[in-house]
């Protein structure tokens, strides 16, 4: 199978993984020691070693937690959809890859660990379904997050234009892994295939509903997907980028319908 990491790490043959770089600090720097357990626990240590040092659980607080969590998560998952189909070809490499640095916009040391993650999880004995289903267990309480996630997925998982059936049979799971309303997969696979937005899809509302009960369903999402909602309840700081583009489509697609029903 092609490896993630030959494409930048001959740039960055300088960093190791004893280099504690500001999101590690931030988010990651103790999960060995605190030892989050299950997958995402496993993957950190195989990816980290002991290197980081150790410190107590006490020491971090449940949004370090689950942004670390979601971080890895993502990744995690990420690798575990490009194999589906039972090896991962150069063209998901490259994808991959160009979501790092340009959708995402990593420096290179995230770049670095985020790519480290992908090629752990490829290869590794855990399923795509045991990485989501226990950032679900950590994110239970913020379901905003799970749904940022799941877009995430999709939007990797569709960058070429084509689903495949294996990635379709995964992301179609996600919904029941994360207790999410069942239509969301269609929901989602309508907006990323024909790359048109429905403003009454974006909002989860219905034609048949009144402005004032569309109003109230808005008003509730814009407070719940305000990016610094998302990034208090575990969303990466590094993914605030895609955190603003939900708010924006929430408030256009409000905007759209309200000038619909004029």
């Amino acid at each position: 199978f092609l490896n993630l990491q030959v494409l930048v790490l001959y740039k960055f043959n300088f960093i190791t993984i004893g280099f504690i770089m500001s999101f590690l600090n931030s988010a990651l720097g103790g999960m060995l020691g605190f030892a989050i357990g299950g997958p995402l626990g496993g993957i950190l240590g195989a990816v980290l070693g002991s290197k980081l040092g150790s410190q107590s659980k006490q020491s971090f607080s449940s949004n370090q937690r689950n942004q670390a969590a979601f971080f890895t998560a993502l990744f995690a998952c990420l690798a575990k959809i490009a194999k589906a189909d039972g090896m991962v070809s150069r063209e998901e490499v490259d994808k991959v890859d160009s979501f790092i640095k340009d959708r995402f916009n990593f420096p290179p040391e995230q770049r670095l660990f985020a790519i480290q993650i992908f090629n752990q999880a490829k290869d590794d004995s855990y399923s795509f379904q045991d990485y989501a289903t226990q950032l679900a267990s950590l994110l239970s309480q913020n379901k905003n997050s799970l749904i940022m996630f799941y877009e995430l997925l999709f939007e990797l998982a569709m960058a070429d234009g084509v689903l495949h059936p294996s990635e379709e049979q995964l992301l179609k799971e996600v919904p029941n892994i994360f207790n999410l309303r069942s239509d969301l997969f269609e929901e989602l696979k309508t907006k990323f295939n024909n790359q048109t937005s429905d403003a009454y899809l974006a909002l989860g509302v219905t034609k048949d509903m009144s402005l004032a009960e569309i109003k109230r369903e808005y008003q509730k999402k814009r407070r719940e997907f305000h990016p610094d909602t998302l990034i208090s309840k575990g969303l990466p700081e590094e993914l605030l980028e895609k955190a603003k583009e939900k708010f924006i489509e929430i408030q256009q697609a409000y905007e759209e319908i309200e000038k619909q029903r004029k």
